[in-house]
């Protein structure tokens, strides 16, 4: 199969800057329907120690970066599917942070699955405050499924 470009295994995006802000947390902690007070209410999130709302542990998810990666703007948007994802965190995000976030392409394995081979693309995205530390690394794999069973609509 082989479509991903291996030879950009290694490479880093452009950054890009997030504000996160209390409306995209909240709305962030409704979609996932956790109703944890430290999400939604600035005063008890200060009274357990936080400077601001805090963000659920998913909440890198809905980083979105201004430009497709070059590791993926030529592939075929119906044949992606979500695969595996996992956070390793410094520090937890909060309201009012500016993250500085860049996406690196660190790998690609090859599945064969009942209908096809398939490609597991593998990328983190790091983030960082603006001008400060480390907060957190989102690892993510994509899973890249064949022509043929994007036609048979098969996801094994």
């Amino acid at each position: 199969m082989a479509e991903i470009d291996r030879s950009l295994i290694g490479t880093w995006s452009e950054p890009f800057v997030v504000d996160v802000e209390k409306g995209a947390i909240r709305k962030f902690a409704e979609a996932i329907g956790d109703p944890n007070p430290l999400y939604f209410d600035e005063r008890f999130a200060r009274q357990h120690g936080y400077p601001g709302l805090l963000a659920p542990p998913t909440f890198p998810i809905s980083f979105r970066p201004p430009f497709e990666p070059p590791w993926s703007i030529a592939l075929d948007r119906r044949r992606i599917l979500a695969g595996e994802m996992r956070f390793r965190y410094v520090r937890s995000i909060v309201a009012g942070m500016r993250i500085e976030c860049r996406l690196h392409f660190t790998g690609v394995d090859e599945k064969q699955g009942r209908k096809g081979t398939m490609e597991l693309l593998r990328q983190e995205m790091v983030g960082n405050e603006v001008g400060g530390a480390p907060l957190f690394t989102h690892f993510r794999t994509t899973v890249y499924r064949s022509l043929e069973q994007v036609e048979r609509q098969s996801l094994a």
